[in-house]
């Protein structure tokens, strides 16, 4: 007669049950997560006495007259307008405000009737004027959003879905970690440093899986995420970049509601911009050695090393062009600015929003190439050397 067998323990049967890929995840999210809480706890802004104005939502009634206003000192094509409000204190009641005065006004900023808006409200000393920020755009995004989610799972079902959490894992890490880090007076550099790695852990094994593939991957990932820190800290340096390059840096400056360190945000920008990129590569590189490995079991290191290596260098140069032309396609008025004033191209890389650009995409594409042989390296090692079939 056989002895009943005790009843395992409901924590072993759950560590065993779930797959050690979706707890390496789980952890990175947790160590996130629980980071930002105990340490990224921004100081409250203060507030120089009550509130004088507010942001309300509206829909544009009636168009009532453009006219030309003086708006600092020059004239400038302004429209009135009717607007109901439908979001807000003032719901339910229709006000006149002004479009145009902090902005000129073109064929896509004048509004229509019918037209959803942001409407600021300032309370002044004798009255209150409202004024037409923008238009509301949340309902357009949201049905694109809802495409790319429909789109990405049609066509790539499992892996889609994969990819939508490995996504959503970014934007949580992103709001989560980063910026709550940086707001906190943590050094921005380190604070991407570590969001990208965590992210990367949680992205790389919950799409990939604990496989040796991964591994590599991860391993050549991170010794090009430190090259590509410490190049953006020393470029940063010697060009004497101040990370005040942009109008949107020297608002957050101007502000002052938080101590932030300009040059940081730069380079750790600069970081930020470089990981997707710096990922294809890497698991790029990764894949093509494990499946030379696994299509020639008797290749040597060397050999799966050299291979891949071919394969790499046609990445190399489909990345570093994709790089240069989203910084590029980003700055693009830009561009188009400094060219119509016709100065010397000498002068030109020597202003800090340019100098800012020229080295993100530089030290970003120096990241991208070392991630070549450094995974291939690694990936030829493990994929010789491992007992496990390569995946």
């Amino acid at each position: 007669m056989k002895e009943p067998v005790a009843d395992e323990d409901p924590i072993d049967l759950l560590v065993k049950s779930v797959p050690r890929h979706i707890w390496v995840t789980i952890i990175a999210l947790a160590v996130m997560l629980a980071t930002s809480w105990l340490f990224f706890k921004p100081p409250a802004p203060e507030i120089a006495g009550a509130a004088t104005g507010e942001t309300l939502e509206g829909r544009v009634v009636t168009v009532l007259a453009e006219e030309e206003q003086l708006v600092a000192g020059q004239p400038q094509r302004v429209q009135r307008v009717i607007v109901a409000i439908t979001r807000g204190r003032l719901a339910g009641q229709q006000v006149e405000a002004l479009r145009g005065q902090t902005m000129m006004l073109t064929g896509a900023t004048r509004v229509r009737p019918g037209d959803r808006v942001l409407l600021e409200r300032s309370i002044g000393a004798d009255r209150e004027t409202f004024y037409i920020s923008d238009f509301v755009r949340w309902p357009t995004l949201l049905v694109l959003v809802a495409l790319f989610v429909v789109a990405a799972v049609a066509v790539g079902r499992r892996v889609g879905l994969t990819a939508l959490l490995s996504m959503s894992i970014s934007v949580l890490t992103v709001a989560g970690f980063i910026l709550p880090g940086i707001m906190a007076g943590h050094d921005p550099l380190l604070v991407c440093m570590a969001g990208a790695l965590l992210l990367m852990i949680a992205s790389l094994y919950l799409i990939y899986g604990w496989t040796w593939k991964t591994h590599s991957a991860l391993a050549g990932l991170t010794i090009s995420l430190l090259a590509t820190a410490t190049l953006a800290f020393l470029f940063g340096q010697l060009a004497r970049l101040s990370g005040l390059g942009s109008e949107e840096a020297g608002f957050l400056i101007h502000l002052g509601q938080f101590q932030v360190n300009p040059r940081g945000v730069l380079l750790g920008g600069i970081v930020l911009g470089a990981v997707g990129v710096l990922d294809d590569v890497a698991v790029g590189q990764a894949s093509a050695t494990f499946e030379l490995r696994r299509a020639n079991p008797q290749l040597q290191w060397m050999q799966l090393v050299r291979h891949s290596m071919a394969i790499g260098r046609d990445h190399i140069a489909s990345m570093t062009n994709t790089l240069l032309l989203a910084y590029v396609g980003a700055s693009l008025p830009l561009f188009l600015l400094m060219a119509t004033l016709n100065i010397p191209p000498a002068q030109i890389v020597n202003r800090e929003f340019i100098a800012e650009e020229i080295v993100r995409t530089l030290v970003g594409s120096l990241g991208l190439i070392l991630a070549v042989p450094a995974t291939s390296l690694l990936a030829g090692l493990l994929a010789q050397r491992s007992e496990l079939p390569p995946t």
